[in-house]
């Protein structure tokens, strides 16, 4: 059971399962995520990742700097019955390849760009993910870039989002509504809409 995530059929559930399993087996040595997060694999990167998904009903998802799939193939894998494409943008080439691995095994119909963000060309996504990618000032014109008017930035942000904030509200304007994170005491999930150049 995954909390704000509907009753996950078996299908489902064996794709996650199976994902993990390949998370575990690649990540020494490709580094997907911290060695020391595998313990709370299903905590600290499923759910947290899976708790986006209630968030917005948009069918075509940009998750950018996906690394090993976090928030992306969670969200690709959760979506595989739905009519949601998603589309993960990796420009490691080896953490796309496993993305690759991940998407043919677990989420066909996903895809994985291997390319830097800024040189992709325009996705018009209804939403844009993103995890620990970057300061929210160097952020917003990757997330603008590939955002379709009247889309939707969810972004998973740790300490120091106020002070994010403020320096991105320098250069851009948006609304942004703050929810707190399900999985992490410290962390939260920035959704932002109306995010344009400021004049």
């Amino acid at each position: 059971m995954i909390p704000g995530v509907p009753t996950l059929g078996p299908q489902v559930r064996e794709a996650l399962q199976g994902y993990v399993a390949l998370l575990e087996k690649w990540n020494p040595a490709v580094n997907l995520v911290a060695p020391r997060t595998l313990s709370e694999v299903w905590l600290r990167h499923i759910e947290d990742s899976a708790q986006l998904l209630p968030l917005t009903g948009g069918n075509n998802w940009a998750d950018l700097g996906s690394g090993g799939g976090l928030p992306g193939m969670v969200i690709a894998i959760l979506s595989r019955d739905t009519d949601r494409r998603v589309t993960l943008v990796e420009s490691d080439r080896r953490k796309a390849a496993f993305l690759a691995e991940a998407a043919r095994l677990f989420a066909p119909g996903t895809r994985v760009i291997a390319e830097r963000i800024e040189a992709t060309p325009p996705l018009s996504a209804d939403v844009v993910s993103a995890r620990a990618l970057a300061p929210l000032d160097r952020l917003l014109p990757l997330v603008a870039r590939h955002l379709a008017p009247g889309g939707t930035a969810l972004l998973l942000k740790g300490k120091g989002l106020e002070a994010e904030l403020a320096s991105a509200r320098r250069a851009w304007d948006f609304h942004a509504e703050i929810l707190p994170s399900r999985t992490d005491p410290w962390g939260a999930i920035l959704k932002l809409t109306e995010c344009r150049r400021a004049d």
